[in-house]
């Protein structure tokens, strides 16, 4: 596998599993998409190798990220979350994955999923960007901002014009693989 082009940013190990089997993949399914949410969130001022070396521990510490269970976290279940080391212990990080949980519920009442919202963003078909290197690779889009807006306006929190853009990349709603990576154009073609 190493002899294959990845993008520029991907590292070995768990960064290139990631790369090559999730990141840029269209994702519908509401728990993925919270778990990004909440990932992408907490990854704001750190390295991505950080929340991915802490994925496991933080599909424990979330219930496995089912909205529905992490609405319902109190002051007792965040007092214990800010003592687990498997996670980013941040108050105002785990606190916005509480706070995104309720939001979620709210726009999956509204939507019928958060999917369905989010997808919404994009007319529900991924964006198929070709950029040569990674230095044309935006940190943030007017659609990022637009999406960033509404999201905020919702109630949501840690989502900011450029963490909606890592996690547009991430879920697949833009195909942000570079025209050299192996994954471009097998991820553009899950995107038909």
């Amino acid at each position: 596998m190493s002899d294959k082009v990845r993008c520029g940013w991907c590292g070995t190990g768990l960064y290139e599993t990631y790369h090559d089997e999730e990141w840029g993949v269209p994702s519908h399914d509401d728990r993925h998409l919270y778990e990004m949410l909440v990932l992408e969130g907490a990854q704001s001022g750190l390295s991505w190798i950080t929340i991915l070396k802490k994925r496991e521990g933080y599909r424990r510490a979330f219930a496995n990220f089912e909205a529905s269970v992490v609405a319902e976290f109190g002051h007792e279940k965040i007092e214990a979350l800010l003592q687990d080391p498997s996670i980013v212990r941040n108050r105002l990080k785990v606190e916005s994955a509480i706070i995104n949980a309720r939001a979620v519920l709210k726009v999956s009442d509204e939507f019928g999923s958060l999917a369905n919202y989010l997808w919404s963003f994009v007319d529900g078909k991924p964006i198929q960007n070709n950029f040569i290197s990674l230095s044309e690779i935006p940190a943030k889009t007017e659609l990022s901002i637009k999406m960033s807006k509404d999201m905020l306006k919702r109630g949501f929190r840690f989502v900011g014009p450029t963490v909606c853009y890592a996690f547009m990349q991430a879920v697949g709603m833009v195909n942000d693989h570079t025209t050299d990576c192996f994954r471009h154009a097998e991820v553009a073609g899950l995107g038909r």
